[in-house]
């Protein structure tokens, strides 16, 4: 159980779901009040299909994510410096935190309300502070990070590079991510849009260990229609 605040992914998303799904319902008893029995047991198969598309999207921001991302960092040793990319609320970040207690974990965002409810650096500390766990905050744009090349052991990225409008802005954040990255640092990126998109960015890097998979059922937002993928990368050393 996390003690912090992270909101609701895409909570318009959700809101619509459930509508949806109360549309659906009316509709049906519209159809069995007026001796349309047929209509009615679609509408209600439509309805229920809508529901746990809700409750899908419901678990995976309220439970999925957290146990997808605390899968793939429990693989760290402790010690890493890891970078954070969009990390809003702090969700991938404090999981980070608490199996970084010899490293350090440092996220990055604009600090303004897009997509996410509530996302802010004041919002982010403060689940961090009730999280038990302490972590570093930067201002800056994924398209151009403030930071060194090769400062990073690791760098990660919970839904955030999609929200990069042109294609091409996309492709500046990952590879900036490819560049504060260490030789041989881990690069985990997921997201529910553009994926391929950002491998074929990685493999014109030069990076050759790079691959696109499903994480699974916890990280849908719906149902498998709306899955994200995750896209994991090593960054070549020198003498690769």
């Amino acid at each position: 159980m996390r003690r912090g605040s992270y909101g609701f992914d895409a909570p318009w998303a959700l809101g619509g779901l459930v509508l949806g799904a109360l549309a659906l319902l009316a509709l049906a008893a519209v159809s069995f009040a007026t001796a349309v029995p047929a209509a009615g047991v679609v509408f209600v198969f439509g309805a229920l299909y809508t529901l746990a598309s809700a409750a899908s999207h419901l678990y995976t921001t309220r439970r999925g994510k957290f146990a997808v991302w605390a899968a793939e960092l429990d693989r760290l040793g402790g010690d890493e410096h890891l970078l954070d990319l969009g990390c809003g609320r702090g969700a991938v970040l404090t999981l980070a935190a608490e199996r970084l207690k010899g490293g350090r974990v440092t996220g990055v965002d604009l600090w303004r309300a897009k997509d996410r409810s509530g996302d802010g650096a004041p919002v982010a500390l403060a689940n961090a502070a009730r999280e038990g766990v302490s972590v570093e905050l930067v201002t800056g744009d994924l398209r151009r990070l403030p930071f060194a090349d090769d400062t990073f052991d690791v760098v990660v990225s919970g839904l955030a590079v999609h929200e990069i409008r042109d294609a091409e802005g996309r492709a500046r954040a990952v590879r900036e991510a490819h560049r504060v990255l260490r030789p041989g640092g881990l690069l985990l990126i997921a997201d529910f849009q553009h994926t391929p998109a950002y491998e074929a960015t990685l493999r014109e890097l030069g990076v050759t260990d790079v691959r696109r998979r499903d994480p699974g059922w916890r990280y849908w937002y719906g149902g498998p229609w709306f899955n994200t993928v995750m896209v994991e990368a090593t960054k070549p050393s020198p003498t690769d």
